[in-house]
């Protein structure tokens, strides 16, 4: 099987976010990367040990996973526009929580709301493995060109 020059730059892109995630928050927390891409991406994360004291998933756990894939995708973006070093940093951050986390592994899915050349936003559902809505957040970046 072959596979064509994009899946090439989306693996080169998806290998190197997955070895920024070394010394994180996002490596303590137990996020992993799933796929990448400017316009979006897929990232996990367990429930055990990102829980409150009643035993469900934090809030801010749920917040740190879905502005973590968002940031990284903004990343790509910034490089689509700006070149290689390009950066992104997040303006703002809105999170509706609909249902609690009780166990198992969520999943945060990130899709591009607005590309522009300065400002990225994303909307990222975060989802129980049943596939069950959790929480809506959505995650503003502004695209850096390199310094």
């Amino acid at each position: 099987m072959t596979s064509s020059p994009d899946a090439d730059v989306d693996q080169i892109t998806l290998d190197q976010g997955r070895r920024m995630l070394a010394g994180t928050l996002c490596e303590r927390m137990g996020m992993n990367l799933e796929s990448l891409s400017g316009s979006g991406g897929v990232m996990t994360m367990p429930v055990e040990g990102n829980t409150q004291p009643a035993g469900l998933l934090h809030g801010g756990a749920t917040i740190a996973l879905a502005e973590s894939i968002a940031s990284f995708a903004a990343v790509v973006r910034a490089r689509e526009v700006h070149g290689e070093g390009a950066a992104a940093v997040g303006t703002h951050v809105s999170a509706t929580h609909h249902r609690s986390g009780r166990s198992g592994r969520v999943t945060a899915q990130c899709t591009a709301r607005h590309l522009g050349r300065q400002v990225a936003s994303y909307l990222v559902e975060v989802r129980d493995a049943e596939g069950t809505l959790l929480s809506t957040v959505l995650v503003d970046t502004m695209l850096l060109p390199p310094r």
